[in-house]
């Protein structure tokens, strides 16, 4: 018996890979977020299959679940919605499966920033202007963020911040960031990104607060911040130029 979590990806029920719907499947028991995962997914679920929404439930009561499957003989499936790297939840769920001798296995998922990138049609690295991306969050009451993780620490670098789990906090986001990128910097606001109730936010630090409050978004919306989203008159990557000596190409290189 095996517990599989599997990455449902971001909103879309295509986006999940082809593993994590084979996994779906075959197992006789399926634990799902019902509350962002969407319900498309169980119809790969098999015939008789025990189908649970885990939003109303406690880590106990989760644990219980997979302790009963065990007892049975039954590989569960266990779908976070986006992928399991980051904010899912996942770590507490493994240690007492580990506690508990119960086996399971990581298989991953379309994340949230990269369906909200794709939305806005925009690659969140453009040379000489970002080369990193931050993913980050702000403090709430499912946890406190580190001492040293500060918003205002990581825009220091002008790398591109996406910030997860804060859109109800957008104008103290706004207020910490603004000193390091100032306010005429880039700033999208992406709601269920990739689902049918996607909603795309344009604007600056300057006016982004005011277009969040007009729209009445107050949950599962990324904010993605950084010159890179209105980047236009930059220097293309040596990648693909024409005397770039790679690999790949007639005449080799160094390896890449």
């Amino acid at each position: 018996m095996t517990v599989h979590f599997i990455g449902a990806g971001p909103g879309a029920a295509d986006l999940i890979t082809l593993r994590g719907r084979d996994l779906i499947a075959r197992c006789p028991v399926c634990l799902y977020a019902g509350s962002i995962v969407p319900r498309e997914l169980l119809s790969f679920c098999p015939p008789g299959a025990r189908i649970v929404d885990t939003a109303p439930l406690s880590l106990d009561e989760i644990e219980a679940e997979f302790a009963a499957a065990h007892a049975a003989g039954r590989d569960v499936a266990r779908l976070h919605s986006g992928d399991l790297s980051i904010y899912s939840a996942v770590a507490e769920q493994m240690r007492r499966l580990d506690r508990r001798g119960i086996p399971y296995t990581l298989t991953p998922g379309v994340p949230a920033f990269a369906a909200a990138a794709a939305a806005l049609q925009c690659e969140l690295t453009v040379p000489e202007i970002a080369q990193s991306v931050v993913l980050t969050r702000v403090s709430g009451r499912a946890s406190r963020m580190p001492e040293k993780e500060e918003l205002a620490k990581f825009a220091a670098t002008g790398a591109t911040l996406v910030i997860h789990l804060a859109i109800h906090a957008i104008e103290n986001v706004v207020r910490e960031l603004t000193q390091s990128y100032g306010a005429d910097c880039p700033v999208a606001v992406v709601k269920r990104a990739s689902s049918p109730a996607e909603k795309i936010l344009r604007g600056t630090l300057d006016d982004i607060s005011a277009k969040v409050k007009a729209e009445n978004i107050e949950r599962t919306a990324l904010i993605i911040i950084g010159r890179a989203l209105a980047a236009e008159d930059f220097r293309e990557s040596s990648l693909y130029d024409a005397d770039y000596r790679r690999r790949f190409r007639a005449g080799g290189g160094p390896p890449q």
